[in-house]
C-alpha cells in the first residue's frame, strides 16, 4: 500500500475552534525560551545511520549473512536462538558454533547499537530507567518497570521528537534522528536479559508487555517501528515470540498512520494522546492538533477499534487549572461517546510528571477524582495510571536533558 506523505516540516498557525468551554491562561514560563516556539517537524534529519545489525535482517538475510562469513547457513537459526531465544550476549556461550567463529560472526552481524550511560532506579529497584548513547551520540531512555503481574518496558523510537508539545521534556528538546529498528528491538532485549537473569527484584521473568511511549512519535519513524513490532512479535528463534496484544503503540494522533496501522495485521493497543478534548487547547498543547483536528483523530481511532477489535486508549496528562476543568470531563465523554459506547474506548489519565524549572504541575487529586467521577458518571472506562518513577526524572527526556 502507498502511504500518503506526512506533510513537510512547518509551523502551522491555526486559529482554533470554540467549544463552548473556559480556555484557561497558559503558564507563563514554557520550556523553550521565553518567547520562542518550536516547529513541527515530520522529517527527521539526516545523520549518520547506525550498523546494521542480526536484528535488521530478514530471515533469508541472516542465512545469506551467516554464508558471506563463511559458515554454513544453518549457522544463522543457530545464532537467532541464542539472540531471541536465549537472549545469550556472549559469543563465549555460543558454545555449539567453532570457536573461531564466535568473534567474527558478533563483530559483523551483532555489533553494538546502545551504550549505557547510567542507570537510575525506585520502587524497590522494580522500576529502572537506562539512558543510553547511540553510535552518533545521540540519547535515549528505556524505562522497565516490574509489577507482581507483569514486567513492561517503554521504549524510545526516536532521539528526541518533533512534535513541540509544550509540557514535554523530550518534545521540547527537538527531534535529532530516527532510531533504527535494531535500536529500538535492543532496549527490549536488553530488558529481557535483566529480568531473565533475576537482576531485577522478583526472580527470574520476562518482558510481557512493551509500549512504545519512551523519547519520539513513533507513528513518525513507521518502518522502523513497525518492523520492531514484527521482530517482537515473530515466534523465537527468528523473533522474541512476544504477543501483540501485549504491545501499545502511541501516538499524538498522525492520522495517515493511524489508518496504515489499521492495516497491518497486527491486533496491538493503539493509545492516543489527546491531552485535551477541544480544539482550542489541544492546538497549543498538542500542535499536531493544527494539521489533523481532535474529530479527525478520534474518528481514525474508532475505525482503528473497528477493524482490528482492539479497545483504543485515550491517554490524557492531567495539568493543574490547564485541561482539568470539569467541563472538559464533560466534553471529553461527549466525544467519545458520539462514536458510540460499544466498549471501543478507555481513558488513562496520567498525573503529570512536572520538569524541573517549569510552571507545569500534576492536577490536585481532588480535581483528578472529579475529573473521574464525571467520566464514570457518562459511562466512559477510566482509570488513574500508576506514575512511577517521579524521583528518578521519570518523565521521557528529563533524564537525557540532565546528562546534556
Amino acid at each position: 500500500m502507498t502511504r500518503p506523505p506526512l506533510p513537510d516540516a512547518e509551523n502551522h498557525a491555526v486559529a482554533g475552534r470554540n467549544h463552548g468551554v473556559r480556555r484557561p491562561p497558559m503558564p507563563s514560563e514554557p520550556l523553550a525560551a521565553p518567547g520562542t516556539e518550536l516547529p513541527l517537524v515530520f522529517a527527521a534529519p539526516r545523520r549518520g545511520k547506525p550498523p546494521r545489525h542480526w536484528i535488521d535482517f530478514s530471515v533469508e538475510e541472516r542465512v545469506q549473512a551467516v554464508k558471506d562469513a563463511g559458515q554454513p547457513g544453518f549457522r544463522a537459526q543457530q545464532l537467532s536462538k541464542h539472540y531471541f531465544e536465549r537472549l545469550d550476549s556472549d559469543p563465549a556461550e555460543w558454545t555449539d558454533l567453532p570457536a573461531s567463529a564466535r568473534e567474527p560472526l558478533a563483530d559483523a552481524l551483532f555489533p553494538p547499537l546502545l551504550t549505557p550511560v547510567r542507570s537510575i532506579s525506585c520502587d524497590g529497584d522494580t522500576t529502572v530507567k537506562t539512558l543510553w548513547r547511540l553510535h552518533d551520540g545521540s540519547l535515549v531512555e528505556s524505562v522497565l518497570m516490574r509489577y507482581p503481574s507483569r514486567a513492561t518496558l517503554c521504549v524510545s523510537s526516536q532521539a528526541g521528537c518533533g512534535m513541540a508539545c509544550p509540557f514535554c521534556a523530550t518534545g521540547q528538546g527537538g527531534l535529532q534522528r530516527n532510531m533504527s529498528t535494531a535500536e529500538i528491538v535492543a532496549q527490549v532485549v536488553d530488558g529481557a536479559r535483566r529480568l531473565q537473569r533475576g537482576e531485577i527484584p522478583g526472580g527470574p521473568g520476562r518482558v510481557s508487555n512493551v509500549v512504545f511511549m519512551g523519547m519520539g512519535e513513533p507513528m513518525a519513524n513507521y518502518r522502523a517501528v513497525m518492523g520492531a513490532v514484527r521482530t517482537m512479535t515473530n515466534p523465537t528463534p527468528d523473533g522474541l515470540g512476544m504477543s501483540a496484544r501485549g504491545i501499545t503503540v502511541s501516538t499524538v494522533g498522525l492520522v495517515p498512520r493511524i489508518v496504515d496501522l489499521a492495516s497491518e495485521g497486527l491486533p496491538v493497543t493503539l493509545a492516543i494522546s489527546l491531552h485535551a478534548p477541544d480544539d482550542e487547547l489541544r492546538d497549543e498543547l498538542v500542535p499536531i492538533n493544527t494539521r489533523w483536528k481532535v474529530d479527525e483523530v478520534l474518528d481514525a481511532a474508532w475505525a482503528y477499534a473497528r477493524t482490528t477489535k482492539r479497545r483504543v486508549s485515550i491517554e490524557y496528562i492531567m495539568i493543574r487549572d490547564i485541561n482539568d476543568q470539569p467541563e472538559r470531563a464533560d466534553l471529553l465523554a461527549k466525544v467519545l461517546k458520539r462514536r458510540g459506547d460499544w466498549g471501543w474506548v478507555h481513558v488513562n489519565l496520567i498525573p503529570l510528571n512536572p520538569t524541573p524549572g517549569s510552571k507545569w504541575t500534576a492536577s490536585h487529586p481532588r480535581v483528578e477524582a472529579e475529573f473521574v467521577r464525571r467520566l464514570t458518571a457518562h459511562g466512559v472506562p477510566c482509570t488513574v495510571r500508576d506514575t512511577r518513577g517521579r524521583e528518578i526524572d521519570g518523565a521521557c527526556g528529563q533524564l537525557a536533558a540532565s546528562e546534556v
